[in-house]
């Protein structure tokens, strides 16, 4: 049976916050949010929805915020650690299909796979995810249609001792790399992409060039 603990990175999330805790918890053993620094209330938010909250300095960005929560629920008694982004942008009650599939596979990562609707979701957006996803996808050496996906389930052995250093959205792309590195096994499931006008905090076309470039040196010049 997984023992599945969530890691929940936000930053002034204060809107949508309770309801991913509340409505996540149901298939955890605990969540951990970790407010990086948020100024709305974000963590008096999740604290009364029933997480525990972790606190980073201000602005120190997404990779650092899970970075932080991975040391936190890792010195825990957990098969796996869920992430979860705090917008909304994914919707709590799919977690099973991930649960689900890393019990019936035995996979080390299970990402979530978004179907995107060319007609719903910002070019900008679509596309960058789609011509990055390809391109990472050699990097991490086996075919991943969403690599920049948030919801993903990990087998927490595998995360133990393994190395991290991003700072910002490239932490998706880095832990990916490094744990087909080490001959992880990774499968994706479909997940719901939920869009309702919210602005998104990725800049497409930027933060995607900056990862692909990253993921050279995670790939071939870092050593684990």
């Amino acid at each position: 049976m997984a023992r599945v603990v969530a890691v929940v990175p936000a930053f002034n999330e204060a809107r949508t916050i309770a309801a991913v805790v509340s409505r996540v918890r149901p298939y955890t053993s605990s969540v951990c949010v970790v407010d990086d620094g948020s100024t709305d209330g974000t963590a008096d938010a999740a604290c009364a929805a029933g997480a525990e909250v972790v606190r980073n300095t201000a602005g120190r960005g997404k990779g650092n915020a899970v970075r932080t929560g991975l040391a936190h629920v890792l010195r825990r008694d957990c098969t796996h650690v869920l992430l979860i982004d705090a917008d909304l942008q994914h919707l709590p009650e799919e977690a099973p299909r991930l649960i689900d599939e890393a019990e019936r596979t035995g996979a080390d990562v299970v990402l979530g796979e978004r179907r995107f609707d060319r007609r719903a979701t910002p070019p900008a957006r679509y596309y960058a995810n789609r011509i990055g996803s390809r391109a990472l996808s050699w990097f991490i050496g086996v075919a991943v249609r969403d690599t920049q996906c948030g919801y993903r389930l990990f087998r927490a052995d595998m995360l133990r001792d393994l190395p991290l250093k991003a700072r910002g959205y490239d932490i998706e792309t880095e832990m990916l790399v490094k744990l087909r590195r080490r001959n992880g096994r990774i499968v994706s499931v479909p997940v719901t992409a939920v869009y309702a006008g919210q602005a998104s905090k990725l800049r497409p076309v930027r933060d995607t060039t900056r990862t692909c470039f990253l993921a050279v040196y995670y790939r071939f010049l870092e050593r684990l």
